[in-house]
């Protein structure tokens, strides 16, 4: 065993919904580093955990009518049963609720505190006087106090990009009761981030984070750190903090300290050392692999309550973007918003595996999942090109050779190219240049195709089954195949499996890609991988889609009258401010196949407080009166909390108001000049 002792971490999921795409890319792109390092000899343990605290799973199991305990082990369960699902090969799964986590939590406060880097201070928050408990920001709503949209969160308008305190809001309201919050005072414990500026500055530039990363930080650097408010107020899951009776750790102070507690919790059941890993002089590597999004916390926070605490800080932190699909982010409405569980029952795990491989850097740009291109990529790279060289060559050595390679392997220099590619391609996964490396393989793969077609054995079995060359081409061509399988076995852990069985081989290592197959004998060559079907992504998205309409009701469709329409029943003014009216403009206009009214729209709504463009697909009946051409970046106004409602050409997200009698005299409504996608109408 190799004397390099690593430690791997995936951000922890919260224990409240399941497992997504999203979430799948991280472990994926972990799993895949965890297994080279495994490969090659390195003694690497990968852990994880739920993060299990905080008000939300607080809420979730109150309105279940069941205790946060019994929620957040409901949840594990399917957490883990859907990572085992992508043969995601942890070494330990636990919990962020657990004594392990409750111990260290309380260790590490212990110091903090000793070591002055504990303030105390009250601070007004807005207080839930219905359900007597303090509001974070995104449990109170209200109008915005610089551009009076209404509806918007307690510390930004997602209208005009605005930040203020949410005792800035007009008028707020709590979303748990709808009661309106009051304004109490309330003690709490700050962490002096600031403190540790001078050991971030240095930290950060150290090679432990990715250059694009460290200049995101230098410039918070720059501006000046504010102290971080580690605890919450009861009622609240979590670790009630020693000596502050009703004052508890906020979540993100016991979430990290989850990657020591789930150590901790496997060093319990195995012969592994938590101070080997995790003391300050400690010789191992630590690793986590996280989102974009939660960057602050670990490479502000979390390492500087390391450093004043006594333990290790990691030895890199490697951050990865979002992933979008087709182009766009996830989406209930388009069905894009996959849950583990739907993909899991429609498609094989490895083309997911394979396909993320294939397009993963080791920066933090989002990457794409387009679907066609999924389709496509998987079926020529994994169909065509590698299974294919097996299949080609397995049928002449069982028919011809009873199953026997042959003795001595021909063409030594095409097989030491493979051989010595082994090197590049280990290279390209220790940096996360997996799309590299993938490259590099395919391109092994075309070769070996290549050397088979110029070989033509199907020529010379055909005028004899047993001539030796037929042998010596196709054990050339397991080799090459045998050498693939080794340097794909990270990204396709079951395709290795069911190829080593085949080749009647052990569990391959890296370091067998200095040896060959001679005079062996190889089993009955069964599929490896069936090709995959667009109808079977299509009904992964349609999967997507009716799991939202449980969600949701469905709207009723609007039925027109002769001479008018008829009065509805009436509704309150409350029911009318519900209404969300937005400025957006039209992107894409096109007619719809089949049908004699409608128009397919593409909207845009501006952008996130990300900086993420919104977008919305809208069927409207407006075909009599526009030509699709001359819509194309026109403003115009929606409704944009209109439910979804399925149509039989696809779902529609909203409507855009129009008026007129009908036929050409239809008219979208216009927003002024100056409005902007995004702009709320009132």
């Amino acid at each position: 065993m190799s004397n390099r002792k690593i430690l791997v971490t995936s951000a922890l999921p919260y224990a409240n919904s399941g497992i997504h795409l999203g979430h799948l890319m991280e472990v994926i792109q972990t799993d895949i580093w965890v297994r080279l390092q495994k490969m090659r000899g390195h003694d690497c343990v990968y852990v994880c955990a739920d993060d299990a605290h905080g008000t939300a799973i607080m809420l979730s199991a109150e309105a279940q009518g069941i205790e946060p305990e019994q929620h957040i082990e409901r949840i594990n369960r399917a957490h883990q049963e859907d990572f085992a699902g992508f043969h995601i090969g942890f070494d330990n799964y636990y919990t962020t609720h657990s004594e392990e986590n409750r111990e260290f939590a309380e260790t590490i406060f212990a110091r903090l505190d000793a070591n002055g880097h504990i303030s105390r201070r009250k601070i007004t928050q807005l207080y839930d006087p219905e359900k007597q408990m303090f509001l974070a920001d995104r449990f109170i709503k209200g109008t915005c106090p610089k551009c009076r949209s209404e509806d918007q969160y307690g510390d930004n308008c997602e209208v005009c990009g605005s930040t203020y305190s949410p005792t800035e809001l007009i008028d707020p309201r709590s979303t748990i009761s709808g009661a309106t919050p009051i304004e109490k005072e309330s003690e709490h414990l700050f962490f002096r981030l600031p403190e540790f500026t001078e050991f971030l500055q240095a930290w950060t530039r150290s090679g432990t984070l990715q250059t694009q990363v460290a200049n995101k930080l230098a410039e918070w650097l720059d501006s000046g750190l504010q102290e971080w408010d580690i605890s919450r107020d009861a009622p609240y899951f979590g670790f009630e903090i020693p000596g502050h009776p009703g004052k508890y750790f906020y979540v993100w102070v016991d979430a990290p300290i989850g990657y020591m507690a789930s150590f901790k919790n496997l060093c319990s059941r195995s012969d592994y050392d938590f101070d080997a890993y995790w003391k300050a002089d400690s010789d191992a590597e630590l690793y986590h692999f996280i989102g974009k999004d939660i960057v602050n916390f670990h490479t502000l926070f979390w390492p500087s309550m390391l450093k004043s605490a006594g333990f290790r800080t990691p030895t890199a932190v490697n951050v990865h973007g979002f992933l979008t699909v087709d182009g766009k982010k996830m989406s209930k409405s388009r069905g894009t918003f996959i849950n583990a569980r739907t993909y899991l029952e429609h498609l094989d795990p490895e083309y997911l595996r394979y396909y993320l491989a294939a397009k993963m850097s080791d920066g933090v740009d989002d990457l794409d999942l387009n679907l066609e291109d999924f389709v496509q990529r998987v079926n020529t790279d994994l169909v065509n090109k590698f299974v294919n060289i097996a299949s080609r060559c397995a049928g002449f050595i069982s028919r011809g050779f009873a199953g026997q390679l042959a003795s001595e392997t021909a063409e030594p220099e095409l097989i030491r190219e493979f051989q010595l590619a082994g090197e590049t391609i280990a290279g390209h996964f220790e940096r996360r240049e997996y799309s590299k490396a993938m490259r590099e393989i395919m391109a092994l793969a075309d070769r070996a195709n290549q050397y088979i077609n110029d070989r033509q054995p199907w020529v010379l079995a055909k005028q004899n089954p047993q001539d030796p060359q037929v042998q010596a081409i196709c054990s050339v061509g397991l080799n090459l195949f045998r050498l693939l399988v080794i340097y794909l076995k990270p990204v396709l852990p079951v395709l290795a499996t069911k190829a080593e069985a085949f080749l009647q081989v052990d569990s391959l290592t890296w370091g067998d890609a200095t040896t060959l197959l001679t005079g062996t004998s190889i089993g009955p060559f069964q599929p490896l991988l069936h090709r995959v079907e667009m109808d079977k992504v299509q009904a992964v998205l349609d999967a997507t889609r009716e799991e939202l309409g449980q969600q949701q009701a469905a709207s009723p469709e609007p039925v027109a009258t002769p001479g008018g329409p008829a009065l509805e029943a009436e509704i309150e003014i409350d029911d009318f401010f519900k209404v969300d009216l937005r400025v957006v403009r039209i992107v894409a206009a096109e007619q719809v196949a089949g049908a004699d009214k409608l128009l397919r729209l593409e909207l845009d709504l501006g952008h996130d407080e990300q900086g993420r463009q919104l977008s919305r697909t809208v069927f409207s009946g407006i075909k009599s009166a526009y030509d699709p051409d001359q819509l194309v970046g026109r403003l115009t106004v929606m409704v944009a909390n209109l439910k979804p409602r399925q149509m039989k050409f696809g779902l529609s997200e909203g409507m855009v108001l129009a008026a007129g009698p009908g036929g050409k005299e239809i008219f979208l409504l216009e927003p002024d000049s100056g409005a902007r996608p995004g702009m709320r109408v009132t």
